[in-house]
Parts: C-alpha cells; sequence; structure tokens
C-alpha cells in the first residue's frame, strides 16, 4: 500500500527509532532480521534499506550477518554504526578495532561532497557509539566524512547508491540527524512521503470490515492507550459489534476505572465492567515476590475473561491492541528473562475464539497517540503514562492490602498532577509504595510510616533510560504535598537510577 523503506536489524538498540524517524518524515518503515532472505527482500519492493547498528564486532565468526548479495539488488543502502561496518566487511573492505574507542557527541568534519550532507555545514556534532571502525573502504567508496579519532565517519559509493555513516543519525544528539535521514529518503531513494494517519484509518477500516463482515468482536479492553484505541477504531468501523470486556482488578490508579466507564459507555459498543477486586486481592493475600505477583494477575485475568466470554456466546473475533514495538519483541532470539510479561496467553485458545484482529500491529506508541486523537479520544486518555498490566500491584513492594494500595493511589496521583503541567519534559513518571518504614515527627509526635519512592526518566524509545533532573523546588513541593495529604507516609525518595542497571519499573 505504501513505499517502504526496510530496517534490517542487526541487534541494535536504536532499531525501533530509526523505524520511527523514517515514518515521522512520511514515508513507511518496517523492521526485519538481518537474515531475512534475498527473495522475501525483493518481493517486498522496498525503495531503500536501512542497516541497524548492533553490539558484535564484523570481523567474529558468530556476529549477525546479511547476504552479500543485498549490495547488488540495487535497492539504495544505508549502514549506521555497525551497518557501515558490515557493509564494508562484506564488500571487501576493512573493520579493526579502535586504538580509542568513540562514546558520546563528537565532532565531525564532512571532507567531501555527499548526497547525506546536502545543504549542511563542513562541521557538526554527531553521536558516535562504537569500539570498531573501518580503517580500509571497499573498492568503489569514497570517504566523505572524519572525526578526529575516526578517519572513516562516512562512506558513499555513489554509483550504487550505497551509503554508511559510523554515526547515529536517528537520535536528537546529532546535531542534524533528521536532515540527513531525509536525504537518504528524499534525495537518494525518492520517496514520495505517502504515508500518514488519515491513510491508515481509512485503509483500515475498510480491510477490518472486509474481515468481519457481520461478525461479532470481543476486546480486552485494559484502559491503556493501545487497547483503547484499538477500540474506538473498530468502534469506527463496525458500530455496534464490538463487546469490550474491562477487567477491573483493583491495581488501577485514582479514579481510572470511573474515567474508563464514561468515554467506553458513550461509543457505539457494548461495555462489561467486571469489579474483580475482591477475587483478586483474594488470590494475592500473603504474596510478596513480583514474579508470583505478575503470574498470578495474569493467570486470574485469563480466568475472568473465559467466564465473561462464555457468559456472552457466539463471538467470532478477538481484538488486540498489539503494536509494532510488541511485534518485534517477541521476534527476539536471544534475551535474557528479566520480568514476566501479563500477555503472554494466547486469548484465543482461552476463549476457543478462531478469529483474531490486531489492527494497530504496524503502529508505533507515537503514532498510536496520533491515531487516538484523530480518533476523538480525550488527551487525558491518549496522552495517559505507560502502566504495568498488573498496574499498583508491582508499584506496591510486598504484600499487597488494600490500605498499602490506597496510600499508593494518593501518592501516585499528586506526583502526576504536579507534573502534568510542570513544564519539565519527561516520559513517564509514577510513586512507588516501598516496603519500608521509617521513622518521623509530625505535630511534635512520633510516627513510624511509609516511605514513597519517586520515578521520572527521559527516554526515546523506553529501551534505555535517563533520570529525569527535575528541579528540587517542584520535588520539594511534591514531598511536602503527599507528606500532608497522605496520612501513613512520612518519607518520600527520589529514585536516581538510570536503565540500566536498573528496569524503569521496581518490580
Amino acid at each position: 500500500m505504501h513505499e517502504l523503506i526496510l530496517v534490517l536489524d542487526f541487534g541494535g538498540q536504536y532499531k525501533q527509532l530509526i523505524a520511527r524517524r523514517v515514518r515521522e518524515s512520511g514515508v513507511y518503515s518496517a523492521i526485519m532480521p538481518c537474515e531475512t532472505p534475498i527473495e522475501e527482500i525483493r518481493a517486498l519492493n522496498p525503495i531503500g534499506i536501512i542497516l541497524t547498528g548492533g553490539p558484535a564486532s564484523v570481523y567474529a565468526d558468530s556476529s549477525p550477518k546479511c547476504d552479500p548479495a543485498l549490495f547488488s539488488l540495487g535497492i539504495p543502502i544505508l549502514g549506521i554504526c555497525y551497518g557501515i561496518q558490515i557493509m564494508t566487511h562484506l564488500l571487501g573492505g576493512e573493520v579493526k578495532s579502535c586504538d580509542v574507542s568513540e562514546y558520546g557527541v563528537t565532532a565531525m568534519e564532512i571532507v567531501k561532497d555527499s548526497a547525506l550532507f546536502t545543504s549542511l555545514e563542513p562541521s557538526q556534532a554527531v553521536l558516535m557509539s562504537h569500539t570498531d571502525f573501518v580503517s580500509a573502504p571497499p573498492a568503489g567508496f569514497t570517504v566523505t566524512a572524519k572525526t578526529g579519532n575516526c578517519p572513516v565517519a562516512a562512506i558513499e559509493n555513489a554509483a550504487k547508491k550505497l551509503f554508511g555513516v559510523q554515526f547515529h543519525p536517528e537520535v536528537k544528539h546529532t546535531e542534524h540527524g533528521m536532515k540527513i535521514l531525509q536525504n537518504f529518503l528524499f534525495d537518494v531513494c525518492k520517496a514520495k512521503r505517502d504515508y500518514s494517519m488519515q491513510d491508515f484509518i481509512e485503509r483500515q477500516v475498510k480491510e477490518i470490515r472486509e474481515t468481519v463482515g457481520d461478525k461479532k468482536v470481543m476486546l480486552a479492553l485494559s484502559g491503556g492507550v493501545d487497547s483503547s484505541v484499538c477500540a474506538a477504531l473498530l468502534s469506527k468501523a463496525i458500530p455496534g459489534q464490538l463487546t469490550c470486556v474491562f477487567v477491573n482488578h483493583g491495581f488501577m490508579r485514582k479514579n481510572e476505572p470511573e474515567q474508563i466507564e464514561a468515554i467506553f459507555s458513550n461509543m457505539d459498543l457494548t461495555f462489561i465492567h467486571v469489579n474483580a477486586v475482591d477475587r483478586y486481592m483474594e488470590k494475592l493475600k500473603g504474596v510478596s515476590d513480583p514474579e508470583e505477583k505478575r503470574k498470578i494477575i495474569g493467570t486470574e485475568f485469563y480466568l475472568v475473561f473465559q467466564d465473561v466470554a462464555n457468559e456472552i456466546g457466539s463471538i467470532d473475533f478477538l481484538a488486540q491492541g498489539t503494536i509494532y514495538p510488541d511485534v518485534i519483541e517477541s521476534g527476539k532470539k536471544n534475551s535474557a528473562k528479566i520480568k514476566t510479561h501479563h500477555n503472554l496467553v494466547d486469548l484465543r485458545e482461552v476463549c476457543n475464539i478462531s478469529g483474531l484482529i490486531e489492527p494497530l500491529r504496524e503502529l508505533f506508541k507515537d503514532e498510536v497517540r496520533k491515531l487516538g486523537t484523530l480518533l476523538g479520544l480525550p488527551e487525558s486518555l491518549v496522552m495517559r503514562q505507560p502502566f504495568p498490566g498488573p498496574g499498583l500491584a508491582v508499584r506496591t513492594i510486598g504484600d499487597l492490602t488494600k490500605d498499602k494500595l490506597d496510600l499508593l493511589r494518593e501518592a501516585d496521583a499528586i506526583l502526576r498532577e504536579e507534573l502534568d503541567d510542570c513544564g519539565e519534559e519527561l516520559s513517564q513518571y509514577f510513586a512507588v509504595l516501598t516496603n519500608t518504614q521509617s521513622v518521623g515527627v509530625m505535630g511534635d509526635e512520633r510516627t513510624y510510616n511509609h516511605v514513597v519512592a519517586l520515578r521520572a526518566i527521559t527516554t526515546t524509545d523506553f529501551m534505555t533510560g535517563e533520570f529525569a533532573r527535575i528541579p528540587y523546588d517542584i520535588l520539594a513541593k511534591i514531598s511536602r504535598r503527599i507528606t500532608n495529604e497522605v496520612r501513613g507516609i512520612n518519607r518520600v525518595v527520589y529514585d536516581i537510577t538510570s536503565k540500566p542497571p536498573a528496569t524503569i519499573e521496581w518490580e
């Protein structure tokens, strides 16, 4: 349906960011493994290919490789970081270990005119992150840029439309990174900007109607951005044929169950609110291990959902708010297990439904938010903070009680109220009720109450993240409000750990 830029993944942490940057420019992109067969790539008919970075060394036997025939397809190719190195290695050039590795923002000098650098000044700041470098380009390639420690920061074979950069143009730290990517898209690949969210809506509405016909669809509505936007899109495409099941497990943020019911009860769909709070609390009584919490919550969700499905009967399709990062991550081969996710069981098997509809599976989170806005969802929902499936159950450290969850709900609401409009550029922020109590003094009396930790991060992809440098006066106001307004909390701390070594969530 669209012109395609194919992003071949060599294990780089920025693969999703590269694909998003391409889409932000109005060109559709898709991520596929680097070992994708040439026949499959040719059948996709991409107008350009981008090779991602990666942690390996191209000269190692176990390093990820692509088929060398890729470079003979006649399709423009841009190799980034590992991408420039694998291109060099497979085409007969030389890649060596650096005498001095480069990490961070570096001054780069353009030494020869290149289509990638059209309209750019000779000197600019770029983000480098490498321990290997191209020591000798392949035959037919010209060096177009260098840095003080990297004599080959960019290369090209203009005749074959093959380009490589050692730096990362996709990150905001590279001064003119978007311009470099767009030079590749529009000057080299001749892209036409034929991808937009409005076009996506029209195409998906048509496809959903053709697939569903006059049959019924059921959706597990969590109240998060993905499932909510999925519900709004299905409601538009097949009004009156969608049943949304909202399972309230009791671990949502303050007032969220009421907000979700108010929004979706007014749409052209059937909304079922299942209050399972007591059922969940009974199952989780005395449980403190985070993995056990997640498993119990996930298992119970499927059992509740199955009960509702059996009561409804005659459902033909299951809809899910799966988005593109979910699809990509599910294809990883050698990732370490950090924590169990709540949506790994196929609900079709649980509910004996054969059909599956995932209308958002080709979208990134920022695109899902744009789609939600176009579909008329309120900003408070579309821009809702990321929230784990088990909710406050994994933001309450240790065993769960109603009192603890209520304390956290109030503290978290204060934090979000103060940070929502503070003017800081934040990606995610929330409160955690730690499993610690501390001595305090209130009204000249000794207290021994709970400690709350505040967490705020900045990130582009949620694969890595930095703790946010929130001004002290804002943190002080949040701390003062929580300790004054939430009886049972007498100490507030701020988490200044980045990811890695920590994860974003505490559990």
